[in-house]
Formats: structure tokens, C-alpha cells, sequence
């Protein structure tokens, strides 16, 4: 599975993201995923998402 592509994340998904404050750090945040913000079917830094949590970030990991 590639986090780089729409087509292989799903609602639900549990996946590691990276947030917006944390990309210089690559700290990475593990949640559900309950919406896909990136419309194009790739995107060379992760498809981004918003969390079960509210927060939004780019898909590094597919668990």
C-alpha cells in the first residue's frame, strides 16, 4: 500500500500522518482516517487527510 496514493487509503483507515507543525521534525501522529482532502489520485508528499480527531495531515504510514 502507498501513501502516496488516493486510491489506497480508505475512510476508516488507521494510518501515521505527518501535521503541518510537526514536517520539519517528521513527528508522526496515529489516527483513523475520516475524510480525504487531496483530490488528485497522487501526491509526491502523501495524500493528505483529516484525522477522527479533527486534525489534518499527510498519510507517511498505512498501518
Amino acid at each position: 500500500m502507498d501513501p502516496k496514493k488516493r486510491s489506497d487509503i480508505t475512510i476508516g483507515q488507521k494510518v501515521n500522518v505527518i501535521l503541518k507543525q510537526d514536517q520539519r521534525t517528521h513527528k508522526k501522529t496515529e489516527g483513523f482516517v475520516s475524510k480525504i482532502l487531496t483530490n488528485s489520485p497522487n501526491h509526491p508528499h502523501g495524500i493528505k487527510v483529516r484525522l477522527e480527531d479533527g486534525q489534518v495531515g499527510r498519510v507517511c504510514d498505512i498501518l
